[in-house]
């Protein structure tokens, strides 16, 4: 493990070997507030960046892991999910479910599981781009591997 990641990279660094996953965590040279800016450094298709937005689904968090060509429609997602309502979830929230910050939610390393949801769109990439705990890192792995890690169900998000 690197010395040099930020405590919260650590700990996700940890859940994915512990998980079998093969991919390094990387610190980007500046923040990548979308996934745009993400997809130019590491020099991927903006499709390839799977972004993590934690909603409030009925009281409980719900991770949905979107390609950064789409936009979640989550009336479709509160279906898919059998919840009746799902809402951006507040800075606060996503950081009681998560134990990271908006913007660097990786798809593990919670403090307890969090159901997850994975756009089927991520598996049209070799290497898919996920948050990797700090809004600085981030890490490659595969579609595949992105279900295997979090439990996730594959779902079409939009």
């Amino acid at each position: 493990m690197s010395e040099k990641l930020p405590a919260n990279a650590v700990l996700v660094e940890t859940a994915l070997r512990a998980l079998g996953a093969e991919g390094e965590i990387i610190v980007l040279p500046e923040k990548a507030p979308t996934a745009a800016t993400a997809a130019a450094q590491v020099g991927c298709e903006v499709g390839a960046i799977a972004n993590s937005l934690i909603f409030d689904a009925d009281g409980a968090p719900l991770l949905v892991l979107t390609s950064g060509a789409h936009r979640v429609d989550v009336e479709l997602i509160a279906r898919t999910a059998g919840v009746l309502k799902v809402r951006r979830a507040t800075p606060e929230f996503v950081r009681a479910a998560t134990g990271q910050p908006i913007g660097g939610v990786a798809p593990v390393g919670h403090p307890a599981p969090v159901r997850t949801l994975v756009d089927n769109w991520l598996s049209k990439h070799e290497v898919v781009w996920a948050a990797g705990g700090h809004p600085l890192t981030v890490f490659p792995t595969t579609f595949d591997e992105l279900v295997r890690i979090t439990g996730g169900t594959p779902v079409d998000v939009e």
